[in-house]
C-alpha cells in the first residue's frame, strides 16, 4: 500500500517563555492522502495555524517540536534541518496565508513575484517564469494578465489579491496546497468564487489541500474529512458527511449548534460559554472539560485518547472510550 502524502505521527510542539516549555500542540497524528482535500477547523487558538506552520517548517523561534515527527511524500523531516524544507517548501508544499496584503512584497509588481517563484523551484529562464506566470494568473481566473502582470498589491482588490497568492501557490504545481483561512478577509461572494477555484485546482491539478478554518460552514464546502482542534488536541477526526451529521465529541456539537440555519432565524445563536485555555492555562484532563456541559470529574483529571466510535471516526472524549459510553 502507498504511503501518504502527508502524515503527521503524534507531533508536539511547545513554546518557550522564559525558562519554561509550554506545550501548546499535543499528539497530533493524521494523515493526508494524494488528492484529497482535509479540513482542520476549530476557534482561534487551538492550533490549527501552528499544526500548518509545523508541516511547512515556519515554526516562529520560540517554538520548537519536541515529539514526533512528519513524513511529506515518504521523506521523513528533520525539525531543525532549514536545508531540508528549502527542498521542498514552495516546489512540494506550498501555503497560502490569511492576509496576502502582509503575506505579498508590496515593492514588487505581482507577476514578477509570481515568475520568481518559477524561477527559483524550477530553473526556467526569466521569459519563461513570465510566460508561466501568466497562465497561471489566467487559470486562477484573473483577467488583463498582460496589464496585471506589471501591478503593484495595493493596486489590486483583496479578492485578485489572494488569487495572486493562489497563483503564486500553485505555480510549481505542488503535491500538497495548505490553505490557511484563505476566504476570512474577502466578502461573502469572492469568498464563494476563491472556494470553487480551490475546489476547481484540487480536481484539475490533483493537489492535496490541506484547508484550515475556524468555520465549519466553508470546510463542509470543499472538504473531503475533517479535523476539529481544541487547546493543541485533534479532539474529532471523521469524514466530512459523517462529522456533520452525527458529531460525538461536545465541542464539535457546540460548533455545529452555533451554525446560522433557516430554521434558526429570528433567534439568538448559539454560543459556547468559556474561551480557549491559554497554553499557559492548560492543566491536566480534558482540555474542554471547564466548557463542557458533560464534564465529570474523571475529565478533569484524566486527559481522553483518541477512540473509534465508527469507520474512520475517532473522537478523543471520555463519552466514547473505546468505542462506547462509559459515563
Amino acid at each position: 500500500m502507498a504511503s501518504a502524502l502527508l502524515e503527521l505521527k503524534d507531533m508536539e510542539v511547545a513554546f518557550t517563555i522564559g525558562k519554561r516549555a509550554y506545550p501548546a500542540l499535543q499528539q497530533i497524528s493524521f494523515k493526508v492522502e494524494e488528492k484529497e482535500t482535509v479540513g482542520i477547523v476549530g476557534e482561534s487558538g487551538c492550533g490549527k495555524s501552528l499544526t500548518s506552520l509545523s508541516v511547512m517548517g515556519l515554526l516562529p523561534e520560540t517554538a520548537a517540536m519536541t515529539k514526533g515527527g512528519i513524513i511529506l511524500n515518504g521523506q521523513p523531516m528533520e525539525p531543525a534541518s532549514s536545508e531540508g524544507w528549502s527542498t521542498v517548501r514552495g516546489k512540494q508544499v506550498s501555503m497560502i496565508f490569511q492576509n496576502p496584503m502582509s503575506a505579498l512584497n508590496p515593492l514588487m509588481p505581482v507577476g514578477k513575484q509570481i515568475a520568481e517563484m518559477a524561477m527559483t523551484h524550477l530553473s526556467v529562464s526569466k521569459q519563461e517564469a513570465k510566460r508561466l506566470a501568466m497562465e497561471m494568473m489566467a487559470k486562477v481566473g484573473l483577467s488583463r494578465v498582460e496589464r496585471l502582470y506589471d501591478d503593484y498589491p495595493h493596486q489590486l482588490s483583496g479578492g485578485m489579491m489572494q488569487r495572486i497568492m493562489i497563483a503564486m501557490a500553485l505555480i510549481c504545481s505542488p503535491k500538497l496546497l495548505i490553505a490557511d483561512e484563505p476566504t476570512t478577509a474577502l466578502d461573502v461572494t469572492i469568498q464563494g468564487q476563491i472556494l470553487d477555484l480551490l475546489r476547481d485546482m484540487n480536481r484539475s491539478i490533483g493537489t492535496a489541500i490541506l484547508f484550515i478554518s475556524h468555520d465549519l460552514g466553508v470546510i463542509r464546502e470543499v472538504c473531503d474529512r475533517v479535523i476539529v482542534m481544541y487547546a493543541g488536541y485533534i479532539v474529532e477526526d471523521a469524514p466530512v458527511a459523517e462529522i456533520l451529521d452525527h458529531p460525538k465529541h461536545p465541542y464539535t456539537v457546540g460548533l455545529l449548534q452555533s451554525l446560522p440555519s433557516a430554521d434558526k432565524r429570528g433567534r439568538p445563536l448559539y454560543t459556547i460559554p468559556g474561551r480557549v485555555p491559554s497554553i499557559t492555562d492548560r492543566g491536566p484532563g480534558c482540555p474542554f472539560a471547564g466548557r463542557c456541559p458533560s464534564a465529570t470529574d474523571l475529565c478533569e483529571s484524566v486527559t481522553p485518547e483518541l477512540s473509534q466510535v465508527a469507520a474512520g471516526h475517532q473522537v478523543r472524549c471520555h463519552l466514547y472510550a473505546n468505542g462506547g459510553r462509559v459515563i
